[in-house]
């Protein structure tokens, strides 16, 4: 049939991984770098994917396309959910992502004197994507999320924003999620104090720092929160 749909300028595109994020039928994928409509039939030609390209890559088309199928999308959202779910629920699965919580004496510097820094990752797993909406080490924690780079471009991210707060990382250009739901639960479901947001200057880390501040406002909390952006070269722009 001929229908509206949207098309994706490849050239344009820049990988941010926002139309990903906004389309909530899931027909967009990320694929090589590069925003991809690998669903047709999950397209419902409404359009949620084009405000937040900052690029301009996404337009609208009239062409031959499957119908939009609504069924189909609802299915897969649903076993979307069911997964994660179980996943969460796990205790006896993979060992890389089981749940455990660590004691960081935060009161104490890193030493001087052996000239060695000291952890402050207080939880495992930290991954968006792995962590749990729900665990002992978030009831009154105060919450950093972090873009992935932000720990490599600034040297001293252990001291300066992980110790004394519990860590979840992620990045949007290569996780083709919607860090808002999970983010919201864990805000919502969880005694969390304050949030703090740690992201690059490039453009992608947009879509992190929209994920919490989403997450914040459908939480139905007043929670102190800030936002911090670190330089490609490892300075703090905020």
């Amino acid at each position: 049939m001929i229908r509206k749909i949207i098309h994706i300028d490849e050239e344009k595109c820049n990988g941010c991984g926002l139309c990903a994020e906004a389309c909530h039928e899931g027909a967009i994928d990320i694929v090589n770098g590069k925003a991809k409509l690998i669903r047709e039939n999950f397209c419902d030609g409404f359009g949620d994917c084009l405000p937040g390209c900052p690029t301009g890559a996404i337009t609208f088309e009239e062409r031959e396309a499957p119908e939009y199928d609504e069924a189909a999308v609802k299915a897969a959202k649903a076993e979307k959910a069911i997964t994660e779910a179980a996943h969460e629920r796990r205790e006896g699965g993979c060992p890389g992502s089981r749940m455990m919580q660590f004691v960081q004496k935060d009161a104490v510097p890193a030493p001087v004197s052996t000239g060695k820094p000291v952890s402050r990752l207080a939880q495992w797993p930290c991954q968006i994507k792995l962590v749990p909406t729900q665990a002992p080490f978030f009831d009154g924690a105060k919450l950093l999320i972090a873009a992935d780079c932000t720990a490599y471009a600034y040297a001293n991210m252990h001291e300066d924003f992980m110790r004394g707060k519990v860590t979840v990382i992620g990045c949007p250009k290569l996780d083709a999620v919607d860090y808002s739901e999970k983010l919201t639960a864990i805000i919502r479901d969880n005694d969390i104090k304050s949030v703090t947001i740690v992201r690059m200057e490039v453009p992608c880390c947009g879509g992190l720092q929209r994920a919490a501040e989403n997450a914040l406002r459908n939480s139905g909390k007043f929670i102190p929160w800030q936002v911090v952006t670190i330089s490609r070269d490892g300075s703090i722009l905020d």
